[in-house]
């Protein structure tokens, strides 16, 4: 029977499922690799079933079994959370685990801040920070790998997950200093479409900047392209191209020290919207809740943590 389980043996699962290695799943949670490999052993001899196929030097992969298993795991998991999470709610304690997710290209401005100073405020709460693209986010959200989403409104309607906006980022512009455009204050998509692009090539973000190109009637010359935001803001200060952005960092270097441009992108374009995301399915619980209300109260138009707010105005 299930009885025969504790919850510190589906824990060590929990974290060897999604580490996918012994050792890296021992070192996450702070336990010896030997305990996390035993649970696994009794776990599987309890429920007559592989979760896992061993590979060389502690790999694991999961077997279609497993998959079903550690997602059952999971909201066991979740569930016993909640239940302490009433109790302490009750008793007005902020405390517990909040695993955070958050959008790639905010991951380093943002998210700090956020996270270290809600740790701060409240010492009983362990904050976990992971980084990924939206449609990475939104997986972890479903499977309950995280329980909230720093990011952007890219969803579709029906998937299930909640969003709620904080700020509005719209589009922006930006250049080498060794550009042409470094000397104008803005510019157009009809002009842009005359010069070749360095483009975040992101799931989701990809389509919004190509889709911004689309409604004006021209098309990108992309020259360049890259997922990794510090990649494509050192492109740009090589002067491989401009690109889009909706996150304007306080620093106007790129990471090899050359000088970064800002301009106002002119015309009527779709912004972004920050805001935080949770999975519809689940009730936040109440540490959670703290959090989110920590990033109500950070996020607005007038101040975003790490980056130029848009409501600081248009002067770089």
């Amino acid at each position: 029977m299930l009885t025969r389980l504790t919850l510190r043996q589906l824990e060590y699962c929990a974290a060897a499922g999604e580490s996918g290695s012994i050792a890296e799943a021992a070192s996450r949670i702070h336990v010896s690799p030997s305990s996390i490999s035993s649970a696994i052993t009794q776990v599987e001899a309890e429920l007559q079933v592989a979760l896992f196929v061993r590979h060389h030097a502690q790999g694991l992969s999961v077997t279609p079994t497993g998959a079903e298993v550690l997602r059952e795991i999971r909201s066991l998991l979740d569930q016993a959370m909640a239940l302490y999470g009433v109790a302490r709610s009750a008793q007005g304690e902020v405390r517990g685990p909040v695993r955070v997710g958050c959008f790639t290209t905010l991951a380093a401005m943002v998210a700090p801040e956020l996270c270290q100073g809600f740790a701060r405020a409240h010492p009983q709460a362990t904050v976990t920070q992971v980084e990924d693209h939206q449609e990475g986010l939104i997986h972890m959200l479903h499977t309950a790998r995280i329980d909230v989403a720093i990011t952007y409104d890219l969803l579709a309607a029906d998937s299930g997950i909640c969003f709620e906006p904080l700020a509005q980022l719209p589009p922006r512009v930006i250049a080498s200093e060794l550009s042409s455009l470094a000397g104008q204050h803005s510019t157009t998509l009809e002009e842009l479409s005359r010069r070749p692009m360095v483009l975040l090539d992101l799931p989701l973000s990809r389509e919004y900047f190509l889709s911004l190109f689309r409604e004006a009637g021209v098309s990108p010359l992309i020259a360049a392209r890259s997922a990794s935001p510090d990649v494509v803001r050192s492109l740009v200060a090589n002067d491989v191209g401009y690109s889009l952005v909706n996150v304007r960092p306080r620093n106007s270097h790129a990471l090899d020290g050359k000088k970064i441009a800002n301009l106002h992108l002119a015309g009527s374009h779709r912004p972004m919207h920050l805001g935080l995301a949770w999975a519809s399915a689940q009730k936040p619980r109440h540490v959670v809740q703290a959090f989110m209300h920590r990033c109500r109260s950070v996020i607005s138009n007038g101040y975003i943590p790490g980056m130029t707010a848009p409501g600081r105005g248009e002067a770089d």
